[in-house]
């Protein structure tokens, strides 16, 4: 069995990080959606939130699962019995990023494939921080975050 982990923070998941979930689950028989939780930052949503959104959002792939984390990826992806990491390129910045984190982690853990997904162009110019800053103003999020989430971004902002 082919299992992938796609870790990231999620805060808030994207129709960018769906879409990547979404392809990954076509390739892969499992994909384990990695919630970091990373006590350096503070995020909109707590872990626990975020992995609620997620289960709801990918609620329609059987083959999906979600979990939270914190510490060393590799270690996550290992006790789900994961080969593969998947990692969602918006840009050459990201590709720069993400290929050293691969390369660390291939010296980490030699049994762990890191697999690069070009994200679809109708959302590369998508990301959680602009989805934020976009909410806290009050804009439309239509089309960037799946429909279900809306409101509950939007109450983090109205209280």
């Amino acid at each position: 069995m082919k299992v992938a982990v796609y870790p990231g923070s999620f805060d808030p998941v994207t129709n960018g990080h769906l879409d990547i979930i979404e392809r990954s689950s076509k390739v892969c028989d499992k994909v384990v959606v990695g919630v970091l939780n990373n006590s350096n930052k503070t995020p909109l949503f707590d872990a626990s939130e975020r992995v609620d959104m997620l289960k709801d959002v990918t609620s329609h792939l059987p083959n999906v699962e979600v979990d939270s984390f914190s510490g060393l990826l590799v270690d996550f992806a290992a006790s789900h019995g994961a080969k593969v990491i998947v990692k969602g390129l918006r840009t050459v910045a990201d590709f720069e990023y993400e290929f050293q984190m691969a390369l660390l982690n291939k010296t980490l853990n030699q049994e762990i494939e890191t697999m690069f997904m070009m994200t679809n162009s109708k959302y590369s110019y998508i990301s959680s921080s602009m989805v934020k800053e976009l909410a806290g103003f009050n804009g439309d999020l239509t089309g960037l975050v799946p429909a279900q989430i809306i409101n509950k971004i939007k109450e983090k902002y109205t209280g």
